[in-house]
């Protein structure tokens, strides 16, 4: 076993869904996970840009729709989702770079689907970056598939993300079927 092996087997990782008092820490996490950005010269800017503000995550928290990965405790990771008629829609995955390829981001998604399909929803939904290995090719590893055909709330959040300065050539919706 090397030692990264042995490190991540002595590490709990947890899921679980996020409380008020987490959110303090969400944003960090998100800036943490945008570092990763820095990566590509075109898309370094997103690495400074806004993150989701405390009111948002709050509200995402109330719905219960927000959930928190636990390393030994230590918040590393959350995924926030939206309902939408028949899927639940991935509104932000946030790692912190320092806890990236472990397999978190996976578990979070995992956890996602779960309730989602507790609740009779069909699939989950994402819109990412096409060619950013850790975006698109990341969600397809998972089963994820790229979208043509779009329902009302996805063309309004494609419609969103360009009005954010998103190039509309640059990022695609995808569907992981449950």
């Amino acid at each position: 076993m090397s030692t990264g092996q042995a490190i991540l087997a002595a590490m709990t990782i947890r899921i679980r869904p996020t409380t008020r008092n987490d959110v303090a820490a969400l944003s960090a996490i998100e800036r943490a996970a945008g570092e990763r950005f820095r990566e590509d010269p075109e898309l370094a800017w997103l690495a400074d840009g806004e993150v989701i503000s405390t009111d948002q995550h709050l509200g995402y928290v109330e719905r219960g729709l927000s959930w928190l990965a636990l390393a030994n405790d230590q918040p590393v990771g959350f995924i926030l989702a939206e309902a939408h008629p028949s899927s639940l829609f991935i509104v932000e995955l946030s790692v912190d770079l320092h806890w990236q390829g472990k397999g978190i981001g996976r578990q979070l998604i995992a956890c996602v689907a779960d309730y989602a399909r507790k609740r009779g929803l069909t699939a989950l939904t994402l819109t990412t970056f096409r060619n950013v290995p850790w975006n698109a090719p990341f969600y397809a590893r998972l089963g994820f598939e790229k979208m043509t055909t779009l329902t009302p709330e996805l063309r309004r959040k494609r419609e969103e993300e360009t009005a954010h300065g998103f190039a509309y050539e640059t990022r695609c919706v995808m569907r992981l079927p449950l």
